[in-house]
């Protein structure tokens, strides 16, 4: 009984704290995607956490001064006098309640009370300025209305797209193919290539750029987007290949024998039940390497430029962090959309996730 019940408050905690790291981990996402709705002037004011409830000083009533009051001297405000820097601050009166400008040149005040209150204002805007190139406009925190042209994402969407989608299966297709061969065929310097396959694991990939991009000069592939796929595709092979491998190794021997047996050659073999075996696993392996070429910024800018017809979101992101910086409605909304097919790749896929990565490390 006694270890029972050890065992279910150990199992307790570690849940604990798991759901403690998940939450830390979450209140950053969810913090970039209320803000990827609020209007420009409430970023700017008040943070995300705002829109859930909360005790705020609120404007019960306003005080109109004489239009004469000399703001240099004591203000009177409901018998009371105050200085201009504090009023300007925000004072509290004798009753409670905090007496602060409104309009210090209209010479009106508001009279503030705490009461819990909510930030609803949302809009979609962010969204439109971000993803097209039209104009549109904002209101700035004071009052003034600014027309500010879009940044046009949607072409550097669609570029990602195109080149992520041929440097996530142009490798997997290929690694899947070479592990299936170190792992079940026999042929000359076998184990030698595999030991290279490895090998290359540990050399980084910037040491290689710039000899490969003097090829691609004087083969003419810079700047076009079948370069950056071979590029991702050279990069992504030997770590899909030895993942791929750890999985096929461990498939059973007797299910080929079978095939063999019944006069399958080794394509039909490979499409017939390799593949269909390994969906789990090139499907977690997918997940990896998708992340990595849509998330890339080094590889993309090295091998296609920073053109607008090619630009990817990465690029796209980091010139509106050069140029919009202080425009947090527009940044947050552009995070957000770079983060939706990364988001729903891995869902759409995370079922196989765990069994991809565990079906290779235990045999049986």
């Amino acid at each position: 009984m006694r270890r029972r019940s050890s065992r279910a408050g150990s199992k307790t905690v570690v849940n604990v704290v798991l759901a403690v790291i998940c939450l830390i981990w979450l209140i950053p996402t969810v913090g970039l995607f209320v803000s990827s709705f609020r209007p420009a002037t409430e970023i700017l004011k008040t943070g995300w956490w705002t829109v859930l409830p909360h005790k705020e000083n609120v404007a019960k009533d306003q005080i109109q001064l004489p239009k004469d009051t000399d703001l240099r001297q004591p203000i009177e405000v409901n018998g009371q006098t105050f200085s201009d820097d504090q009023l300007r601050e925000g004072v509290k009166s004798a009753d409670g309640t905090t007496f602060m400008w409104q309009n210090r040149r209209a010479r009106t005040i508001d009279v503030l009370e705490p009461g819990w209150i909510m930030n609803t204002e949302f809009t979609a805007e962010n969204y439109k300025g971000v993803l097209t190139g039209k104009t549109y406009e904002i209101k700035d925190t004071d009052g003034t209305v600014k027309t500010k042209k879009g940044n046009g994402m949607s072409q550097a969407f669609i570029n990602t797209l195109v080149v992520s989608i041929p440097a996530t299966i142009i490798p997997i297709l290929i690694a899947t193919f070479a592990a299936y061969a170190f792992a079940w065929l026999r042929f000359p310097l076998r184990k030698t290539m595999f030991v290279i396959v490895i090998m290359l694991l540990v050399v980084p990939l910037q040491i290689a750029m710039i000899p490969i991009l003097r090829d691609y000069t004087a083969l003419g592939l810079n700047g076009t987007f079948l370069g950056i796929w071979l590029a991702h595709a050279g990069f992504g092979l030997p770590l899909a290949t030895y993942f791929m491998y750890s999985y096929i190794s461990q498939l059973p021997r007797d299910l080929f024998e079978s095939a063999f047996m019944d006069g399958a050659s080794n394509f039909t073999i490979f499409t017939r039940l390799i593949l269909p075996l390994s969906v789990p696993s090139i499907a977690s392996i997918s997940i990896f390497q998708f992340l990595w070429v849509w998330n890339d910024y080094l590889v993309a800018l090295i091998f296609i430029g920073n053109q607008p017809d090619v630009q990817v979101l990465s690029m796209k992101i980091a010139d509106m962090v050069g140029t919009r910086g202080n425009d947090w409605h527009l940044l947050t909304a552009a995070a957000f959309v770079s983060m939706l097919m990364p988001l729903a790749v891995f869902f759409g896929l995370q079922k196989y996730f765990v069994r991809g990565l565990l079906g290779g490390s235990v045999k049986g």
